[in-house]
């Protein structure tokens, strides 16, 4: 049942993302600065959830995006918020620990 939930939500990988990376994929961590702050992906961007709005145009559309935070609720809606204004490839990561393995 919980796999179908994470399904349905998008949360965690569904692609091969060491692929995504290796295409030029950028970690988005939409968890506050303050909860970046005590740890995340070396080489990630951060943009909390509620300031994506405002700043996407860090962002290229161009290039692959995988969003994170600390349980892949927030990176979910994350991931949302961006295909909805024109990203094409945005994949929720999950939590930003699974993705230490991505760090730069």
């Amino acid at each position: 049942m919980i796999g179908i939930i994470k399904k349905l939500l998008g949360i965690g990988p569904k692609v091969d993302l060491a692929d995504v990376m290796a295409r030029g994929g950028v970690i988005v961590d939409v968890r506050t600065t303050g909860e970046y702050a005590s740890g995340h992906v070396g080489g990630s961007l951060n943009i909390p959830l509620n300031a994506l709005p405002l700043q996407m145009q860090k962002l290229k559309k161009d290039k692959p995006i995988i969003t994170c935070c600390a349980s892949g609720m927030r990176s979910s809606s994350a991931r949302t918020t961006l295909l909805s204004n024109g990203f094409t490839e945005v994949y929720n990561g999950g939590s930003w620990y699974n993705l230490k393995k991505f760090e730069k």
